[in-house]
């Protein structure tokens, strides 16, 4: 297993394709599943994935109201997602014009683990990122402390 530290990822942020297998369920339906997807890794935090729009089932993701700002990647804006008679208000995100450096995220997906049946990278199904803002996923080859726990805020 190759371990990672987050406090040894950069600031600012760096993009990189993933060649795991990544995969996320809500009420029991897969509802994206891709080997194409994209991870942002940023100091403190674990990576952020990426799925294209284009293995993710249309049917999925409803546009929601609102977005935000990234310094790095730009503004988002954000989905519902509904899936095997569920209905999840804002838990998953795109950059439709990123920044050059994140220009590779275009028409590609994020999803906020916690809220899903699952998110999985390869077989490993992953835990969320602490905290309800930051969208990471973590998996056992992390090493923290991860940016979102109690008392982070001022990092």
């Amino acid at each position: 297993m190759n371990i990672e530290r987050v406090w040894d990822y950069p600031r600012p942020p760096r993009l990189e394709r993933v060649p795991q297998r990544l995969r996320v369920v809500l009420g029991g339906v897969t509802i994206a599943d891709t080997v194409a997807g994209f991870r942002v890794l940023e100091t403190s935090h674990p990576p952020t994935y990426y799925l294209p729009r284009g293995d993710i089932l249309a049917s999925a993701l409803v546009p929601a109201a609102g977005q935000s700002f990234c310094e790095w990647k730009g503004v988002a804006t954000y989905f519902d997602v509904v899936a095997g008679g569920r209905h999840l208000e804002r838990v998953a995100w795109t950059y439709e014009r990123p920044s050059a450096d994140f220009a590779a995220l275009a028409g590609c997906v994020a999803f906020y683990a916690g809220p899903m049946d699952a998110c999985f990278v390869d077989d490993e199904q992953v835990t969320p990122q602490p905290g309800g803002f930051y969208g990471g996923w973590v998996t056992r080859n992390l090493v923290g402390p991860f940016k979102g726990s109690a008392g982070t805020s001022g990092w």
